[in-house]
């Protein structure tokens, strides 16, 4: 997911505008607030979402912190990535083709409304619905019917898609194309979140003010500046609120929100920008977070554009050569990342280690392909990056690297914030690369690949098409077991350094924090901080 969890885009220290004063507060969250926030919320550094708060149009980080507070799928996953039930009873298969999914009983959307089989059928044939323009709509790609409703060309020949069944209330079930052994991990996602009547009479209003099943109840939104959402006393899942609430705050640098935190006037940050990274630890004492989790850092080239549209693979691995990334981690970015040695990190289900010297530097093997290749047109390139992320300094870095090993100047082409990057992203306007991350969605390594470079993937926003990949994803999704997918999908892994969809710069791990002022900040399975179970003092 962009944003680091749909599928979705790391968005680095991603912190966009103006921020409110934040809140502390007292035990069990019926504290005193500090500033602006209502006694018992908590704080946390979350800038503008790209899209309203529909969960199939948002797969960005901003966007889905919010979506994920206010919204519950069928299952997610612990910090190891284990599944855990939450609005689903169960999800079972006897081929790996027809899925039964039984919801638990009881469960309501803020409004009252039962969260019913329907609730999950009518959203996801409108989430699929290709007249909808949902940004994950390729999610539902796998299910039987999907092309009636999403065609590659002309309007939809149905309005629901055939594999999607209700039994009961309780009951419904999935038939897909084709054998997915590990189609139950990708029901993790919060874009199969079901939907209330309410949105369909206006889903644009909707958007602005989402009414959901999640642990918090949507207040307000205050657009660049400030998302406020209540907990849900009647909540039943397992991630029920320990606050009274959340303040999702805009600031326009990642270095203003560690100023409100090192203060007390921001309760938590999600990622400490490089120029505070050598001393956070110090300041923040044992609020202070570093964790490893599963996602990864890369270059995507624009294979549309100018510079990367006829390009040879040989050229691109020479960059990849081209970058000190063992220098870079240990002092840009002060040893809080983990050189990349393929496209799947650690966390998954399939990581390796890739046997190729690819992702080594080598100055002179590097200049060695990118002659062999036919060179980068024009001898030089462009990296596009958000400034609001804490990006700056490193894709600096990178170029000078590159520079100094090939003599291809690199340069960055800094957007304001990451709305901003992501549309230039979604509308085919990036000029040469762009800074890649994602953050799986589930913890299998199929989703470093298919939700990224296959040609039909919509986080494809390189546009990499490669007719041998895409048949042996295909296939890959086709095993009988789950193991034997994993197995297919590292193979495909292998076959990836042969054509260079992205240049996988390292592994991420969060350094984040929090302040004195609240208490239990855990950081999830896709490394974001658990704000339902985070308590005030």
């Amino acid at each position: 997911m962009r944003g680091a969890s749909s599928a979705k885009w790391v968005a680095g220290a991603i912190v966009v505008a103006l921020a409110a004063t934040a809140c502390g507060g007292g035990g069990d969250g019926e504290g005193k607030s500090k500033g602006s926030g209502p006694a018992g919320y908590v704080s946390i550094d979350v800038g503008e979402p790209q899209k309203p708060l529909i969960p199939a149009d948002t797969n960005e980080q901003l966007g889905s912190y919010v979506v994920q507070a206010l919204f519950t799928q069928l299952l997610d996953f612990d910090a190891k990535g284990n599944i855990v039930n939450t609005n689903a009873e169960s999800v079972t298969s006897d081929d790996s083709k027809t899925w039964t999914v039984k919801l638990k009983k009881g469960w309501k959307f803020h409004n009252g409304e039962e969260v019913t089989s329907k609730s999950y059928i009518d959203a996801w044939n409108w989430y699929a619905n290709i007249k909808n323009n949902q940004q994950n709509s390729f999610w539902f790609q796998d299910i039987k019917g999907y092309d009636d409703v999403h065609p590659e060309k002309g309007d939809p020949k149905a309005d629901s898609m055939s594999g999607l069944k209700a039994v009961d209330d309780h009951t419904f079930t999935i038939e897909l194309k084709y054998t997915m052994p590990y189609f139950n991990y990708k029901l993790g996602y919060y874009t199969f979140a079901p939907l209330p009547k309410a949105f369909y009479d206006d889903p644009k209003a909707f958007g602005q003010k989402p009414v959901g099943n999640g642990p918090y109840k949507f207040e307000k939104w205050d657009h660049k500046k400030l998302i406020q959402v209540k907990a849900w006393d009647e909540y039943q899942g397992p991630n029920k609120a320990k606050n009274k609430g959340v303040l999702f705050k805009n600031y326009t640098t990642v270095e203003a929100a560690y100023k409100d935190v090192v203060s007390g006037n921001l309760d938590m940050i999600r990622q400490v920008g490089p120029t505070d990274l050598p001393k956070y630890k110090q300041d923040l004492g044992d609020g202070a977070i570093e964790q490893p989790y599963a996602a990864i850092q890369t270059l995507t080239p624009a294979f549309y554009s100018k510079t990367f549209k006829d390009i040879d693979p040989k050229v691109l691995q020479g960059l990849s050569m081209a970058i000190d990334r063992d220098t870079i981690t240990k002092t840009v970015l002060n040893n809080t990342r983990t050189p990349a040695k393929g496209f799947t990190p650690p966390g998954v289900k399939g990581y390796q280690n890739l046997d190729t010297d690819v992702f080594t530097y080598n100055p002179a093997k590097a200049k060695q392909l990118i002659k062999e290749g036919g060179g980068v047109p024009g001898n030089k390139f462009t990296v596009q990056y958000n400034a609001d992320g804490g990006h700056k300094e490193w894709v600096t870095a990178v170029c000078e690297s590159i520079r100094k090993a090939t003599g291809v100047e690199c340069t960055g082409d800094a957007k304001p914030d990451f709305a901003t990057d992501l549309e230039a992203r979604d509308n085919d306007q990036v000029k040469g690369m762009y800074r890649g991350g994602w953050v799986a969605d589930y913890p299998v390594n199929a989703n470093f690949m298919k939700e990224l470079y296959h040609t039909t993937a919509e986080a494809n926003n390189g546009h990499f098409s490669n007719k041998e990949i895409d048949g042996l994803m295909n296939k890959a999704d086709n095993a009988k077991s789950l193991e034997e997918s994993v197995k297919a999908f590292q193979e495909v892994e292998k076959k990836l350094v042969d054509h260079m969809p992205a240049i996988p710069l390292w592994y991420y791990r969060i350094n984040g924090g929090h302040g004195k002022n609240v208490d239990n900040v855990n950081v999830d399975f896709h490394g974001d901080l658990e704000v339902w179970g985070v308590t005030t003092k």
